[in-house]
């Protein structure tokens, strides 16, 4: 039986500048990418409503919606890979783009390489993380003296009041759901599975942005901050998690009660 054919990856390229359409659409159909064209944002919102593609490149400056207010709304219902696209190059911008949801981020005038080599290292990640949805893992802290468990049935992290369920992407802070950015999630996540333990700076950016991570380290804290402010009941005086000094950050268990 002769074998099937592998699905080639397809990109949305929502982008309005004529010349950078026609540079990214011949490089990326030469690297076996199948390329889709919305030139402005409510179009590029419709496009990916009616055909969801593996991947979104989109540019922040677009005609009837910004790139952010699409990224906002692809965000309301799915996880697919973002690299946002841009000529602005100032902290605020990047922060804010990873802040509703965006992968990546990459400045114009950009080399094409650098590009598909992000895209390839976002899609990448996004498969991981499926996969690892799928696994089963349980975690027992002795110190505690609870077991929290994560199954392939369950899929559900518990640390005190604090639910996260990696399946359906919700995450409840003392009997209220709190919605979360997909970056901010994943942070959670590690330092739940994690809880009780020092997680270093560089594997929180290596398992969250990837090993081939290249973007601004503050990036990590920016994400720590906001995260805070969404599941801590005094954001300024953390006691869920916690910043060790030279190393990086710790999920603090439940005191045990006697």
């Amino acid at each position: 039986m002769p074998k099937s054919p592998e699905k080639q990856t397809e990109v949305l390229i929502a982008e309005d500048e004529e010349s950078f359409i026609e540079a990214l659409e011949l490089n990326l159909t030469r690297e076996g990418f199948v390329v889709r064209i919305a030139r402005d944002g409510m179009e590029a919102l419709e496009s990916f409503k009616e055909q969801p593609s593996d991947i979104v490149l989109l540019d922040i400056m677009l005609p009837k919606m910004s790139g952010l207010d699409v990224c906002r709304q692809i965000r309301m219902f799915s996880g697919v890979p973002i690299i946002m696209l841009t000529a602005k190059s100032t902290e605020i911008d990047t922060v804010v783009g990873l802040e509703i949801g965006a992968d990546d981020y990459v400045t114009k005038p950009f080399r094409i390489h650098e590009l598909i080599s992000r895209m390839r290292a976002v899609i990448r990640r996004s498969a991981q993380e499926k996969g690892e949805t799928n696994s089963t893992q349980l975690i027992q802290t002795a110190d505690a003296g609870t077991t929290y468990n994560r199954s392939m049935s369950e899929g559900v992290l518990q640390i005190g009041e604090l639910v996260l369920d990696p399946d359906r992407h919700e995450c409840i802070v003392r009997e209220s759901e709190v919605m979360l950015p997909r970056k901010e999630f994943e942070l959670l996540e590690q330092l739940m599975l994690h809880a009780g333990k020092v997680v270093t700076r560089e594997v929180l950016i290596e398992r969250i942005w990837g090993y081939d991570y290249v973007g601004d380290t503050k990036t990590l804290d920016v994400h720590v901050k906001r995260l805070r402010s969404r599941i801590e009941e005094d954001p300024a005086n953390p006691h869920l998690i916690i910043t060790i000094r030279g190393l990086g950050y710790k999920f603090e268990l439940p005191k045990k009660t006697k």
